[in-house]
């Protein structure tokens, strides 16, 4: 998270966020999206659009894949996490742990809606 981000929140997501630091998540930063704020929890990655005094998911919950993001897609051979060329195999357990970073997530933003 950049200053410019910081400087331009509400005090509402701020502790919108805080809350999210309690809960285990960290913030993290991609380049391709530096308009956003990533938050992050056992590898699992959301981007939080701050616009109007809001905290709103932009696109879909995805796998961190270095530097990148990769979305969970349902292919020939089963349900994986692709971006670009690269994929992972979705396991059950990180298709458990996927759906439980939803739903934190949701719990999280759920005051702002």
């Amino acid at each position: 998270m950049t200053d410019a981000h910081l400087s331009n929140l509400t005090p509402n997501q701020i502790a919108l966020l805080e809350g999210f630091l309690k809960s285990g998540f960290t913030f993290a930063w991609f380049e391709k999206y530096a308009r956003f704020i990533g938050v992050e929890k056992d590898g699992f990655v959301a981007l939080l659009d701050t616009g109007e005094g809001q905290l709103r998911l932009f696109s879909q919950v995805g796998y961190r894949m270095g530097d990148e993001i990769g979305m969970l897609v349902e292919r020939r051979e089963g349900k994986a996490f692709v971006c670009h060329d690269r994929a992972i195999a979705a396991t059950p357990s990180m298709l458990e742990a996927y759906n439980r970073f939803r739903e934190d997530l949701v719990a999280h933003l759920s005051p702002m809606q």
